[in-house]
């Protein structure tokens, strides 16, 4: 079997992007991934502003504390002040041009009003030269490059494209994911549960990991255990789309049709991981009956194809260790490295096993990881009730007190 990270680097080094690429709409871009570079058309700010009320003034003139000025003009946001003349400020709101001539502004609580004055402010410090100014273009300069292509668009990425004054932007097409579920066992909430059968809890799991990257997701539903049917299910998921995922049916048994019904579709690379939870991983391809154009001038003649296994929280898992990756690989970002954190747990680990296995914890009040008690990959709860994993390598053990390699899920389900 393949260590985990020798069978994440085969399936990344086969991931190519996406070639189709789409002008959309500012708020029609969130979630979606940047297809070329965004210069900005501004500078931003766009003049030297104030980032603080108070008073624009001439250092030259407020070199002692307790400097009188009389108080010439009044320059709220969007207005233009005028020259500032020696001995006089400028009464001035946040986000206001500073007037030329002034080089600071002083903040209304370091100053006051002298007793009897209605147009006079008493400054009572001694300014630094640039204090509380947003100098021009600090943040973006015109033509410069605004954000970079491969960007996945959040919402704070789709306000630095305002600022530099831009309304569309050219992001790649959704990747493409179909999903199916196999095993007789499968009914879907609301029918009627079968005698020994289960829930899907899979189905809407692996849906919605899949929408949270921004895919475009086609639920091809539960599919019987034959292999006839698998192979039916697998040529029409190879048709319109880049990724087919399936979950269930990649063990060894008399009625795990994937393995042989991917063969006979196309081929299989990948088969088995040494991790604990999700063994049971396949990677391949399937051959599409008609070859579709990938906007790079190729033809994509295959479907790549992830099988996961059947058992809750080994599907999730190897979802978010595995099959992440390989999308954000398809779509363009290079975001596919896992970052762990060093964090103390709190509970001792003291059964080591050959694989690498992944644990499921949460953050107490101290700061230490919890485990939750019962590590079973049928038990989806402990994903619920978990902030994230614990990566224990191979043969590793570690007792309470010690550091261990922490992955929260917030950083692995965008």
């Amino acid at each position: 079997m393949l260590t985990a990270q020798q069978a994440l680097d085969h399936l990344l080094s086969n991931a190519r992007p996406v070639g189709d690429s789409e002008m959309v709409a500012m708020q029609a871009a969130l979630g979606r991934v940047l297809a070329e570079n965004v210069n900005s058309l501004v500078d931003v700010p766009p003049l030297d502003n104030t980032s603080m009320d108070g008073y624009a003034v001439r250092t030259v003139d407020t070199q002692n504390p307790g400097s009188i000025l009389t108080i010439a003009q009044r320059i709220p946001a969007g207005s233009i002040g005028t020259q500032l003349e020696p001995g006089t400020a400028a009464r001035i709101f946040t986000g206001a041009p500073v007037p030329p001539g002034a080089d600071a502004v002083v903040m209304q609580e370091d100053c006051t009003t002298p007793e009897g004055s209605t147009d006079q402010v008493q400054v009572n410090i001694a300014p630094a030269v640039g204090q509380w100014i947003r100098k021009r273009g600090e943040d973006l300069r015109t033509g410069k490059t605004a954000l970079t292509a491969g960007t996945f668009l959040r919402p704070q990425e789709l306000g630095v494209a305002a600022s530099a004054g831009l309304t569309h932007l050219n992001v790649k097409r959704r990747v493409k994911v179909a999903a199916f579920f196999t095993g007789d066992e499968l009914s879907l909430p609301g029918e009627p549960l079968k005698l020994g059968g289960i829930y899907n809890s899979n189905r809407d799991t692996l849906l919605a990991c899949i929408k949270s990257l921004g895919c475009e997701a086609t639920d091809l539903g539960i599919v019987p255990d034959n292999l006839n049917a698998t192979r039916e299910a697998l040529r029409k998921a190879s048709k319109d789309h880049d990724l087919i995922i399936t979950s269930g049916g990649v063990s060894v048994g008399e009625e795990d049709h994937i393995k042989p019904a991917v063969t006979a579709e196309g081929r299989l690379d990948l088969w088995q991981i040494a991790i604990k939870p999700g063994k049971p991983l396949a990677f391949g391809a399937v051959r599409k009956s008609e070859n579709v154009k990938d906007g790079e001038g190729g033809a994509q003649a295959e479907a790549w194809f992830i099988g996961l296994p059947g058992n809750p929280v080994s599907s999730f898992v190897t979802f978010l260790l595995f099959v992440r990756p390989f999308i954000l690989k398809l779509q363009g970002r290079d975001e596919g490295h896992v970052q762990s954190y060093p964090m103390r747990a709190d509970f001792d680990w003291l059964k080591a096993d050959r694989r690498n296995e992944f644990l499921r914890v949460k953050i107490n009040a101290q700061g230490g990881l919890d485990l939750f008690p019962n590590q079973s990959s049928g038990v989806l709860t402990s994903a619920s009730w978990g902030d994230g994993l614990v990566d224990c390598p191979p043969g590793h053990t570690f007792k309470a007190g010690e550091l261990v390699k922490y992955i929260p899920f917030n950083a692995l389900l965008s």
